[in-house]
């Protein structure tokens, strides 16, 4: 069984700083693409930045100079540093992995961690 587990959410002022980890574990064949995705309330689940096994990266345009996805393939984690964090930036965030296990492949989502950027 594949789990796959978020943390390092929390509140910080504009401004600040938050890194968001996001481990998985399990019976893990391989591991593809990995993302982190955010929803606001009353807003839809969206992506914020995606990683590929081969550490290309790509982000939405709010979050460009300001967020950097990366991953350590070793320990099968992917991490999110947030800097210059603003208040828009608020949103349940979750992550996202495409694994192939010994049932075969499929789409993994973290129970999500809430990030709260407020003065």
């Amino acid at each position: 069984q594949v789990q796959v587990v978020e943390s390092g959410g929390g509140l910080v002022q504009p401004g600040g700083s938050l890194r968001l980890s996001c481990a998985a574990s399990g019976s893990i064949f391989s591991i593809y693409n990995m993302g982190w995705y955010r929803q606001a309330p009353g807003k839809q689940r969206a992506l914020v930045a995606g990683i590929t096994s081969g550490s290309s990266t790509n982000y939405v345009d709010s979050v460009k100079g300001r967020f950097t996805i990366s991953r350590d393939n070793a320990k099968n984690t992917v991490y999110l540093q947030m800097n210059s964090l603003k208040p828009e930036d608020t949103a349940v965030y979750y992550c996202n992995a495409d694994i192939r296990g010994p049932l075969g492949r499929a789409n993994y989502w973290g129970q999500g961690t809430q990030v709260t950027v407020s003065s």
